[in-house]
Formats: structure tokens, sequence, C-alpha cells
């Protein structure tokens, strides 16, 4: 059955929206896949850590001559490598933090990186399909004030198809802080149109996935 991967990474863990609308993509996903497998990495439950020295030369030791450091460090990069490689599908939910991804989730992909394996010439999950919700409290769109300020899609949509050969699509729910800052009470109704369209985009890519994955 096919297998979706998927990440959250923001620190909220209700009232979240880019929690909520990955949760709607994976609704979708699985009314098409009951029995179908879902890996959930929770990046603010459980993060994984950083990548240290061990990490990074284990990965160019042959097994046998690694340290027992190296071998502790790579045994985790080689599980959280294998989870992307048999996916069918990615799933990424992430919020803007300072102009720019959670360090968690730049951890999973330090993780996940690997020259010669899944990145480099070959990338070993090139052509895999990846959704990532993206929010964001203000406004980072085209034409928009803020919009040099923007490094979560710019960023991500390097290292997902430049490194990883993945193929993205990105889903932008914006203006998330409208609710809650009283400067921004003028932008609750972009807000709320713009969760909305960002729902039904999330449910309608997860229905389309889940096809395709099992074409």
């Amino acid at each position: 059955m096919p297998t979706l991967l998927h990440i959250d990474s923001s620190a909220v863990a209700d009232g979240s929206v880019s929690r909520e609308v990955t949760a709607a993509f994976r609704a979708a996903w699985l009314a098409e896949h009951p029995e179908g497998t879902v890996i959930h990495r929770d990046l603010a439950a459980d993060p994984v850590p950083h990548l240290d020295v061990h990490g990074i030369t284990g990965g160019f030791v042959p097994a046998e001559g690694r340290s027992a450091e190296q071998t502790a460090a790579f045994a985790l990069r080689d599980e959280l490598m294998a989870e992307l490689e048999q996916a069918d599908a990615v799933l990424i939910g992430t919020p803007m933090y300072n102009f720019t991804i959670p360090s968690t989730l730049k951890a999973w992909l330090d993780q996940v990186i690997l020259i010669g394996r899944t990145a480099g010439e070959k990338p070993s999950a090139k052509g895999t399909p990846v959704t990532v919700v993206a929010a964001r409290g203000g406004s980072y769109a085209p034409g928009a004030p803020r919009e040099p300020y923007e490094f979560v899609t710019t960023y991500l949509e390097k290292v997902l198809t430049g490194m990883l050969g993945l193929e993205v699509d990105f889903i932008v729910p914006e203006f998330t802080l409208a609710g809650t800052r009283p400067a921004m009470a003028d932008f609750v109704p972009k807000a709320a149109e713009s969760k909305a369209q960002a729902l039904e985009q999330a449910a309608r890519r997860g229905k389309e996935l889940a096809a395709r994955a099992a074409a």
C-alpha cells in the first residue's frame, strides 16, 4: 500500500494553521488509502538531533570502519533517509519563524541530505512529490512590503528540488496572526479566506497524490 511521510514542525500544538492544513491533506490521503501507511514525524514533540561531526563523517566511512559514535549517529540518518526513500509522497508543515523555517525542520533536512545517496547526481528519492504547507503570520507574497524577507519557500524550493530532486508544491496560508494581533485586525477576513483556500488545496492535493500513488 502507498506510504505517506508526514512531517510537522510547528512548536504550537493547538491552534497551529500549518498543522490544521497538513491534517486536511492527510485525511484526504487516508480517505483514498485507509489501509495505507503514514509515517508521522512531529519534530516539535520528538525533535531529531542536529547533525554533528559523527553523523557527518559517518556518512563517508564504510560501515566496518566507523567508530561507535559514527555508527550510532549514522543509524539515525539511515532511518530518516529510508523513510524518505520509501515514501510515495511527502507532506511537510512549517510555520515561518524569524523569516525562515524552524530549526527542527532544518535539523531533519541536514540528517536526510547525503551526497551520493539522497543528494547528488542520482538522488535516491528523485521525483517523489512533496507538498509543503508554509504558514506565515503576515503576507510575504509578491509585491508585499516584506516579500524580500521570505526565506521559507525560497529556501525549501532550492534544497528540496536542487539537492533532493523532489517535485515540490507549496500551499501558503497567510495572515495567521491576524486574529491575535490587534494591529492586524483589518486582515482577519483575509486570514480566514487564505486559510479556507489552503484547506481546500490540501484536501484536493491529498486526494490527487493518493490517486497518483495507486496508479
